[in-house]
């Protein structure tokens, strides 16, 4: 093959890639994504509800939002149905879940997305603003270890505005609770396993269909040469976040919603 054939299969093949992708049902994709997460989490819209009240209560409904780890923009994608003057920063470094955000919300000029590692002290600088009135994530923070996801909580002080807030639901574990989490694991696998008698899909079986689909296989493999099956990280307690946070500079911070195995805590700088 010839350089010059070289360029025209390499465009070729480019040219056919963006037309997939302009044809993909990304709305699809989304409503996948929330399903196998609901597995896990039966109680989520109701984490984001209140999330949202909590936006509206301390900085209004027309907020600058940076949405954290945003994966394929589930916070943004709410957030905008209930606030439509609000603006929206997803940060992430996943090219799979990132390529279902940025089909998503391609034509919305409210959304904007940004290519970063959370672990890498710098990423703060590729960001759009300099400040936000709030900073939400949900399901992301676990696959933190303590003293990383320590400075990440120091770095997302800086970047609150006085006044503003951080929301972060997720996992939280009181290890001092062994019988009542021993209960809460039984009765969650129980539920688990009875749904996916009825077709319910986990996480391995939904990246297995990204994988196989035309327009998400590369950005799935290259998400997986970056995490792994997937990352080692800690779930430490309600408290000790709230401790954490008050200690990175923001005056105040507590849960605001929970459910017997996740919760969503809320600071205010």
């Amino acid at each position: 093959m010839t350089d010059k054939d070289a360029t025209t299969a390499t465009t070729t093949t480019v040219t056919t890639t963006t037309a997939a992708a302009a044809g993909t049902d990304w709305q699809a994709w989304q409503e996948s994504w929330d399903r196998q997460q609901e597995w896990y989490m039966p109680d989520r819209e109701e984490r984001f509800r209140i999330m949202l009240d909590m936006v509206e209560a301390l900085v209004g409904p027309a907020p600058r939002v940076l949405d954290l780890a945003c994966g394929t923009g589930t916070i943004t994608a709410r957030l905008l149905a209930r606030f439509p003057q609000a603006t929206s920063t997803g940060v992430d470094l996943d090219p799979a879940l990132l390529a279902i955000a940025e089909g998503t919300f391609a034509d919305d000029d409210r959304v904007s997305f940004v290519t970063a590692d959370l672990k890498d002290p710098d990423w703060p600088a590729k960001l759009p603003y300099d400040t936000y009135d709030a900073v939400l994530t949900a399901t992301a923070l676990h696959w933190f270890h303590a003293e990383p996801l320590a400075d990440l909580y120091g770095r997302v002080a800086e970047l609150v505005r006085d006044g503003g807030v951080f929301m972060n639901a997720d996992h939280m574990i009181d290890d001092t609770t062994p019988r009542i989490n021993a209960a809460e694991r039984a009765q969650r696998h129980a539920r688990m396993d009875a749904a996916k008698g009825e077709g319910a899909l986990d996480w391995s079986e939904w990246w297995q269909l990204a994988a196989k689909d035309p327009v998400l296989a590369g950005p799935t493999a290259r998400r997986f040469e970056i995490y792994g099956e997937h990352a080692d990280g800690e779930m430490p307690s309600a408290a000790w976040h709230a401790r954490v946070l008050r200690d990175k500079g923001f005056g105040e911070a507590r849960p605001v919603w929970c459910s017997p195995s996740d919760t969503l805590l809320l600071a205010v700088k």
